[in-house]
């Protein structure tokens, strides 16, 4: 599957960054299976309770990680040089674009464990745009996309 940018790139215009949504969506899946490992591990203690315990945990957790995967697959985050284009969706295909001069300010929110959050916003108000409502990788350092 080709990605959004490369079919709505203009004559010229070139990608300087592309990410999509940060690996801490599979989180709450971990969270799941290893609730799931526990009950396994404790089985033994409390019968087929713990079991049953386990083995939902895991297939709601399957259904977890099939959902966040599919939401980190469909959403594209770029950069180029002339605007900064955010894609979701994969059917109900839901696109945000700002044209760099537009562009009034850069807001970046960084933890330890990467997670990055950034909100561009707009010299008109009625053009407010923010990115950062999701959580998105980043697999460059700032220094690298000037």
């Amino acid at each position: 599957m080709t990605r959004y940018i490369d079919h709505i790139l203009q004559p010229g215009e070139t990608v300087a960054f592309t990410t999509t949504l940060h690996w801490v969506v599979y989180l709450p899946t971990i969270g799941l299976w290893l609730l799931a490992f526990i009950a396994l591990m404790v089985g033994g203690a409390l019968g087929p309770v713990s079991l049953l315990v386990a083995f939902v945990c895991a297939l709601v957790g399957l259904g977890v990680a099939f959902s966040a995967w599919f939401r980190r697959w469909t959403t594209e985050i770029d950069v180029t040089d002339r605007r900064i284009v955010y894609k979701r969706g994969f059917i109900r295909r839901h696109t945000v674009e700002m044209n760099m001069d537009k562009v009034e300010s850069v807001d970046v929110d960084q933890s330890i464990l990467d997670a990055c959050s950034i909100t561009a916003t707009s010299r008109s108000a009625e053009r407010a745009w923010a990115s950062s409502r999701c959580t998105i990788s980043t697999h460059r350092s700032n220094s690298e996309i000037r």
